[in-house]
């Protein structure tokens, strides 16, 4: 993609999107709870393209709760196609991705996007863009496994998540105890210690 001005990127949760307003945000895309109420703050935005999605921020089955699965992503990435083809090299686009908490869904939509984006760079490369992004990263591994397959990525995106995991509990202890309540025990498994 030989864009003459890059996209502006942005990661927030659902509390920071008022103050996301003045930032002249094109695009826009959703990742909400099942049962979360339509965001009224988006009136308050000037014109932009938005997407919803909802599914819950999980990594494992578990009752009345939506998984993610293939297609959520496939969504996420189908976006980014659209996204990329209407981008003016004249003009700036701002894309912002929020989830509840900018946390999880949000952060391995980001992720996604960028590697769809520019497919020839590392998973390293991309994981350190986004920490930049969102300091506070952990992305859904559930997510991040299906962008890998459907990006033909060859697991180089797992492998780097799970590096990934290893820096943030070192540089974030309290991750360890907040992914435990979440029941994310699976993810902190997949942490490569940093």
């Amino acid at each position: 993609m030989g864009m003459l001005l890059s996209p502006e990127l942005t990661v927030c949760g659902i509390e920071e999107l008022p103050d996301q307003r003045v930032r002249n945000v094109t695009h826009v895309l959703s990742l909400l709870d099942p049962e979360h109420p339509e965001l009224d703050v988006f009136h308050s935005y000037a014109r932009h393209h938005r997407t919803t999605l909802r599914f819950h921020d999980i990594i494992a089955t578990a009752p009345g709760r939506v998984m993610p699965q293939p297609e959520h992503v496939d969504a996420i990435l189908k976006f980014g196609s659209e996204f990329q083809a209407q981008q003016d090299p004249e003009a700036s686009s701002h894309l912002l991705v929020h989830c509840h908490m900018g946390v999880s869904r949000s952060t391995a939509a980001m992720l996604s996007l960028m590697a769809q984006a520019n497919p020839d760079e590392s998973a390293e490369s991309l994981f350190a863009r986004l920490v930049a992004i969102r300091p506070q990263a952990w992305p859904n591994s559930q997510m991040i496994g299906f962008a890998d397959e459907q990006l033909g990525r060859k697991g180089d995106l797992n492998a780097a998540l799970a590096r990934h995991y290893g820096r943030q509990i070192k540089g974030r202890p309290d991750f360890v105890d907040w992914m435990t309540r979440l029941g994310r025990q699976a993810e902190l498994n997949m942490a490569i210690p940093a």
